[in-house]
Order: structure tokens, then C-alpha cells, then sequence
């Protein structure tokens, strides 16, 4: 393989690709990244065994062929090239070796046999559909962060998305849904159905993919293809192909613990009750971050205490009109869903001190978070 490649198109699709490559693998070839030509073009290629990223970049070819490359010093090298400056790929001939050049600079690196590469992207994905690069952004920037990083609860470690049915008028409407839940904090969005997403199963879509899909949407066009099965799920836009194993497991009932009995309502301004949230846990500890709401007619008085740090209490108008209740949350909680509410109004619908709370949009009815309750 021989080919010369401009170093800032190089460097943008080996920044997308590396970043799936663990710093620390027992199996060596998963410390690489696959090069190869396809149709005329660089083809680079990475996995951990769960998640492949494979792009596209144009380059100039003179002689096609396929090797596999360390990833991160790759990477490194071509980062700390020249802006603007050109870059030449060679393989010796017995394809234990990439020379790579530019300017003055000479870099050799050792090879490992591309037959050796796994390819988790092979295989029939039976439905897929088109979504707006906007509607998956939005998907996934108002779930991940309810996400599970508890690894004991695998079936919690990822967005569950899958079609679902809402009343709205009499009718019922379908919907592409997406949920995730740590079991403190749930987030469930939905937009309507994309064209061909009938009949799509419920799958969990892993953190690590969520986190590397979402890093890309930023750069992608304007329309994502969606491909999925029982097991696997692609994401295909511009000259990058993600293809990622799903999480096998079943996730619980969501809908079960989303209350239907909370009749008490609050209506406060998202932006100034996340800063005066922000404000009182300051105080807070380390471990709990509790703030205490303490309701009352058009009144709502946040309140932190530590043995350690002392106190603070802020007051707020808000619209509230039913009897008084204390109830207490995690702040780093709370702000992460009010982070979350694109409109200028957040209604809390509140039951007790001990029950689930549901925070919602004012502005917007297609995002529902519930938050459970803490002492203080």
C-alpha cells in the first residue's frame, strides 16, 4: 500500500475512529486501527469488539493494499505534524511495516496482519429508517445523562429506544421513544415515528456508543440512517459508519414507576431555580448533595446544611397553590434535569415527601423526567 493523504482530513477521521481504541488491551491487533483502500479512498477502521467506527477520507493512491496501524500513535504523529502539509503511507513489502513521511519528518511503525482485524459490521440489519440529525442530538442529549454507570445493573448501562404509542386528542400517535434510569432519575423523550421504523424491537443502546454517536452528530449531515436487529445497530451518515453490539437484557418497566397520583403542582422559571439550586449546594456535602424544597403558596425556600460548611437558604416565586410539603433531592440531580428544559418554565408535580416527583417542560410535552425523593 501506497497513498498520500491531506494531514488535516487524516487527523479529523483518525480522531473519530482512535477514540474507541482502549488505552490498555490484552488482544494486540485491538490496539490498531485498520487501513485500507476502498473504491479510491482510505478506509480507516477500530473496535473494541462491541463498537466500529469505520470512515472514509480521499487520498491519493498508487498502490492499493491493507494494514493495520498502532492507533493512538498514529494519531499522535499526525497531530503533531504541520498544518496544510502532506502525508505519505507506505507498507514494505512484506507488510510488517508502515513508513510514514512528510516534510523531513520519517516515522516507521510495526505492522500487524489486517486478516487479523475483527469486523463486528458484517451481517443483515432487518429494519432501518432515517432520523434528522437534530431529533437524534435531542435524544440523547436529554437522556444519557440518567444513564447507569453501575456496571452490576447492565440493562440500566445504556438509552432504551424503541417505538411506542401516545393519546394526544383521542388518538393515538406513534412514537420513537428513548428512556434511560440510574434508579434515582429517570428521562424519557419521544419524537414522532420516522418513516420505516414500524415494527423496530426495543434495544439498549450502549454509554460508550451513545457518548461516541453523540461526538459525531456535531459534524454530521443532515439525515442519520439507522439500521438495526436483535443484537446489532447502525448509524450511517456522511463517510462514517458506526455499527454497535446491543446491550442483551431486558429493561424493566419503566412505566411503573412514573406516578399518575401527583396532583400537586408547581410552576417555577427553570433558569433562576437552577441557579438558586446551584447556589445552596455549595454548602451541601460532598456525599449527599441534599437540598431541601420547602413549598408553601406562592412561595418555594431552598435550604442546605453541613455539620462542616453550616448553612444556606434562598427564596423563590413561584406558581403554587395547594398545601404546603418539604421534600429533598440531590442537586446534582435536579440540576440535571432543569438543564435539560429548553423552555423558561419547569412544572414539578409533587405527591409527598417520600414519593417520586415528576419534573416536566412547560413549553414542551414530549420530555418527561421523574426524580426520587431523598431524606434531609
Amino acid at each position: 500500500m501506497n497513498i498520500v493523504i491531506e494531514r488535516t482530513a487524516l487527523l479529523r477521521s483518525l480522531g473519530h475512529v482512535q477514540s474507541v481504541v482502549e488505552r490498555r488491551n490484552t488482544i494486540p491487533i485491538l490496539s490498531n486501527v485498520l487501513l485500507s483502500i476502498k473504491n479510491g479512498e482510505l478506509a480507516l477502521a477500530a473496535t473494541d469488539m462491541d463498537l466500529e467506527i469505520v470512515e472514509t477520507v480521499p487520498a491519493s493512491v498508487t498502490r492499493p493494499g491493507s494494514t493495520t496501524a498502532p492507533a493512538h500513535t498514529l494519531y499522535d504523529i499526525v497531530r503533531k505534524l504541520p498544518d496544510g502539509s502532506q502525508v505519505e503511507m507506505e507498507v514494505s513489502g512484506d507488510g510488517h511495516q508502515l513508513t510514514l513521511r512528510s516534510g523531513r519528518s520519517q516515522f516507521k511503525l510495526g505492522c500487524l496482519p489486517p486478516d487479523d482485524f475483527p469486523q463486528i459490521s458484517r451481517g443483515e440489519l432487518q429494519h432501518s429508517f432515517q432520523l434528522p440529525a437534530a431529533d437524534l442530538r435531542a435524544l440523547i442529549d436529554r437522556t444519557r445523562f440518567a444513564i447507569s454507570t453501575e456496571e452490576t445493573r447492565y440493562y440500566l448501562n445504556g438509552i432504551y429506544l424503541h417505538a411506542a404509542k401516545v393519546r394526544a386528542g383521542g388518538a393515538e400517535l406513534p412514537v420513537l421513544r428513548a428512556v434511560a434510569t440510574d434508579g434515582h432519575r429517570l428521562a424519557k423523550v419521544e419524537i414522532p415515528l420516522p418513516d420505516g421504523a414500524d415494527g423496530v424491537p426495543g434495544v439498549i443502546i450502549p454509554r460508550k456508543t451513545v457518548n461516541e454517536i453523540r461526538k459525531l452528530i456535531d459534524e454530521a449531515a443532515d439525515r442519520i440512517e439507522i439500521s438495526m436487529s436483535e443484537n446489532k445497530i447502525r448509524f450511517a451518515f456522511d463517510t462514517v459508519i458506526v455499527t454497535s453490539k446491543l446491550i442483551d437484557g431486558t429493561f424493566p418497566d419503566y412505566e411503573r414507576v412514573i406516578p399518575t397520583g401527583n396532583d400537586k403542582v408547581m410552576e417555577v422559571d427553570a433558569k433562576v431555580f437552577a441557579a438558586a439550586v446551584d447556589r445552596v449546594a455549595t454548602i451541601s456535602t460532598e456525599k449527599s448533595r441534599a437540598v431541601k424544597l420547602s413549598v408553601k403558596r406562592g412561595n418555594l425556600t431552598l435550604s442546605a446544611t453541613s455539620p462542616e460548611s453550616g448553612s444556606a437558604t434562598e427564596e423563590l416565586e413561584v406558581a403554587y397553590e395547594d398545601t404546603p410539603i418539604e421534600i429533598g433531592f440531590n442537586s446534582r440531580y435536579l440540576l440535571d434535569i432543569t438543564q435539560q428544559i429548553e423552555g423558561e418554565g419547569a412544572r414539578f408535580l409533587l405527591a409527598d415527601a417520600a414519593s417520586p416527583t415528576i419534573i416536566r417542560d412547560v413549553a414542551d410535552s414530549t420530555a418527561l423526567y421523574v426524580l426520587m425523593p431523598m431524606r434531609v
